[in-house]
């Protein structure tokens, strides 16, 4: 593995072990709080990414497309927040009628 990616594997690794350990049965605050952690892991990956493009080969035959890998990145994050800034209240419920005879 070329040296420049050894940090993006080691922080790719990270976040799969965060998955992993997600508890299936979790509660909402401990879901709430696994995704935040997970968004702040991915904006450290964000970083990494954008440290090994500044280090990449410039005048190699195949580039790898890091702006493609970060732009996927972030449209992880942006769903993440979006769930964990989503109205924790439920919807409201149109209310039955009850009363069937004529």
């Amino acid at each position: 593995m070329p040296r420049f990616l050894r940090p993006l594997f080691l922080s790719s690794l990270s976040v799969a072990a965060a998955f992993a350990v997600m508890p299936v049965h979790a509660d909402e605050d401990s879901e709430r709080e696994n995704l935040a952690r997970l968004e702040h892991e991915i904006a450290l990956l964000g970083e990494e990414v954008r440290a090994a493009k500044a280090h990449a080969p410039t005048l190699a035959r195949v580039r790898f497309q890091y702006d493609d890998l970060a732009r996927d990145l972030d449209l992880i994050r942006l769903g993440i927040r979006e769930h964990l800034n989503a109205p924790r209240q439920p919807r409201p419920i149109e209310p039955l009628k009850g009363d069937y005879r004529r």
